[in-house]
């Protein structure tokens, strides 16, 4: 049990202004395992002041003071990983040994490559007879999803920290533990009071009161579209920047001359990963008419490869759902597209055997799904994949193309080339190419109601920063 009755404001362990407290539930015993604080939209206020008192400091103390914060800030992450995988295998429910390479890994990750960046960073060019300064947006709400909860908090908080920003961050309520570990972590380090503050709760009092403050001068959202709109809308009161990373509905292409084993077990693998709870995941299968058949026996025998069970048992290799509302989510997507008359291959909507606690959900596959089918169009964000057939690659593309998202994908084919070219059709912002490795250097965000503006990078650095003009007489 892990209880927090603070919230970390202005660089002091502050008690909130109410004594509400949120609980936190084990995703695989449905056991009470924390509690946080619910703060108000007075925390907040009090937050977002600090920040902006600690702005000027921070964005004038230089990049390699920043550089050496961060890396002060991975080497205790690297210490503290195997704690911080296990907290959130409790929280998620992710495998333990995926978790600690994944869940702690990644973060670690993400400060290291911003704190090698900075010296080397362009802050400044000469553009004819202008000199472009590169400076802090200045205050940045930072607002994160449970699904990878510290990776998604480092992907913002690195490179608004390293860009010269302060931060407010409110993490999921339903995965907030990770959050603690960083604060006591940027704690340690000594960052000036101010430069981080940590502000839990919810999302319609904390979120909310983030967005629309006028004192916040940048949100930075992941999570859903519905949420993402509400963002976006209050922040446009006082025409704040926003950045939104939200749903996705990837579909990943499979040419004729792909190979299908390969391909079929790796869209599988990306579909279940964190039992389908990730935002890029290749949820539809893109398969020729004349494959159907070999393609689906494949998918389902990959499928029932997976081991639903408890997060800390070795032979696990599936988790549970994040929470009783998720999995109902998700039980009653699989409801329907049974309903619409999808082939069930494996699966279903019944509660896995066995499993009395926590919130699992069987690993499903569908068959002869319809483009047009709700399966097919919304994200249901559980371990469910769809597989859809075309007859040509325009309607290959088309079929991909036609869902509200655009976050990832993938084409698998033996001619590199030829895979290229159907990418370069996709209106997604990423694309894996015959499985090709996530890159945490890339640019990650997406098209359409994916979201807009990219994390990760230097192309995550310059999400939060300003460009300056500066006309010299000739």
């Amino acid at each position: 049990m892990r209880v927090h009755d603070k919230l970390f404001i202005d660089g002091r362990w502050v008690r909130p202004s109410t004594s509400d407290m949120i609980d936190v539930e084990s995703a695989s015993t449905e056991a009470v395992i924390g509690r946080i604080p619910a703060g108000s939209a007075q925390d907040v206020e009090q937050a977002v002041q600090a920040a902006s008192r600690a702005f000027d400091g921070w964005a004038a103390a230089g990049p390699a003071r920043r550089a050496a914060c961060l890396d002060a800030i991975q080497a205790q992450l690297k210490a503290r990983s195997a704690e911080v995988g296990e907290v959130i295998a409790h929280e998620v429910g992710m495998p333990l040994e995926q978790a600690v390479k994944i869940q702690a890994g990644s973060p670690r990750y993400t400060f290291a490559s911003y704190a090698k960046m900075l010296p080397d960073f362009e802050w400044r060019e000469q553009v004819g007879n202008s000199v472009v300064l590169r400076e802090p947006v200045g205050v940045a709400a930072c607002i994160t999803p449970w699904n990878y909860p510290l990776h998604q908090i480092a992907a913002k908080v690195a490179p608004a920290l390293a860009a010269g920003c302060t931060v407010v961050l409110k993490p999921s309520e339903v995965a907030p533990l990770n959050a603690f570990i960083l604060a006591e972590i940027i704690e340690s380090v000594g960052l000036p009071p101010g430069v981080f503050n940590l502000v839990t709760g919810d999302g319609p009092v904390v979120g909310e009161a983030l967005a629309r403050n006028p004192d916040v001068d940048m949100v930075s959202f992941t999570g859903s579209t519905r949420a993402g709109k509400r963002v976006a809308e209050l922040a446009a009161a006082t025409v704040k920047r926003v950045s939104l990373e939200l749903g996705g509905k990837s579909a990943a292409i499979l040419l004729k001359d792909a190979d299908l084993a390969a391909a079929v077990k790796g869209t599988v693998a990306s579909c279940f990963m964190n039992a389908g709870q990730t935002c890029s995941a290749h949820t539809r299968l893109l398969v020729h008419e004349s494959q159907y058949d070999e393609v689906a026996r494949m998918a389902a025998e990959e499928a029932a490869k997976y081991v639903l069970g408890d997060p800390f048992d070795k032979a696990t290799t599936m988790g549970p759902l994040i929470s009783a509302t998720q999995r109902e989510r998700v039980q009653a997507y699989i409801r329907k597209g049974l309903e619409e008359g999808a082939q069930l291959l494996l699966g279903g909507p019944d509660a896995p055997k066995g499993l009395k606690q926590g919130y699992y959900v069987q690993p499903t596959v569908f068959g002869r799904v319809a483009a047009s089918s709700t399966i097919a169009q919304e994200e249901i964000f559980g371990p469910v994949l769809v597989i859809l057939t075309y007859r040509s690659e325009d309607e290959a593309v088309d079929i991909a193309n036609g869902t509200p998202f655009g976050l990832a994908g993938a084409v698998w084919s033996a001619d590199q080339n030829a895979a290229l070219r159907v990418a370069a059709r996709l209106r997604t912002g990423q694309v894996d190419i015959n499985g090709g490795e996530f890159n945490m250097l890339a640019p990650f965000g997406g098209y359409k109601q994916s979201g807009y503006g990219r994390e990760l990078g230097r192309y995550g650095l310059e999400e939060f920063l300003e460009y300056k003009s500066v006309q010299l007489k000739r």
